[in-house]
């Protein structure tokens, strides 16, 4: 075993090595995530956001609507990602008025997802899908959910190559923050799908993710 992965195993929290999941849901502060994406240092709006029609390229990851290969659903104002991504994941976005905004508003900056209702409206704001593609694979990875009220968010993991490595369930939605952590360590997180039936929406803030420094 390397250096590097004993010391990410090692900085897991006891608890993903035993979940019995491919991906368990911890405790975020229980995880050690250098690299960390505010969306503060990008242009914003308030009210519906500023409007985002195409991808969104970030220090680390980018975002979007869905992979390459799959294909978008709803369930009522909601989106919902069906099908097999395409290797290698491949970033796509939504429609036009139906992919992101960035919304600032009581201080913070959030990534908000639009449903096919479309931008502005509001049955539209924090219905939509959020995918990120990160640079490198991952093994744990957090962020901060905003405007949950007590719905249903999902989140799903990819590979590189397309192929799921499993859905995490976040029941009920809130105002919190989220860990991720893969079982044993693993390092094959490529991308990340956020999907919701949450009554107002939801939108992530503060994502958090990289691996612990290298020891020599």
């Amino acid at each position: 075993m390397s250096i590097l992965r004993a010391l990410t195993i090692a900085c897991l929290p006891s608890g993903a090595l035993a979940c019995g999941a491919p991906v368990c849901l911890v405790s975020p502060d229980s995880l050690l995530l250098p690299q960390i994406i505010t969306f503060d240092d990008i242009q914003s709006g308030g009210g519906p956001g500023f409007k985002v029609d195409d991808i969104l390229s970030l220090p680390g990851a980018t975002f979007g609507e869905r992979f390459a290969g799959q294909m978008l659903t709803t369930a009522g104002p909601h989106d919902q990602i069906e099908g097999t991504a395409l290797s290698p994941l491949t970033m796509k976005p939504g429609a036009a008025g139906q992919n992101l905004s960035v919304v600032h508003f009581g201080g913070t900056t959030v990534l908000n997802g639009y449903g096919t209702a479309g931008y502005p409206k509001r049955e539209a704001q924090g219905e939509g899908a959020i995918a990120v593609l990160f640079d490198q694979n991952q093994s744990a990875l957090a962020f901060d959910l905003r405007g949950g009220e007590a719905g249903v968010a999902m989140v799903s993991f990819l590979r590189r190559d397309g192929s799921l490595i499993g859905v995490v369930p976040i029941d009920p939605t809130g105002e919190f923050a989220v860990g991720f952590a893969r079982d044993r360590g693993i390092d094959d997180i490529a991308g990340i799908i956020v999907t919701n039936t949450d009554p107002q929406g939801l939108a992530i803030d503060t994502l958090r993710f990289g691996k612990p420094p290298e020891v020599s």
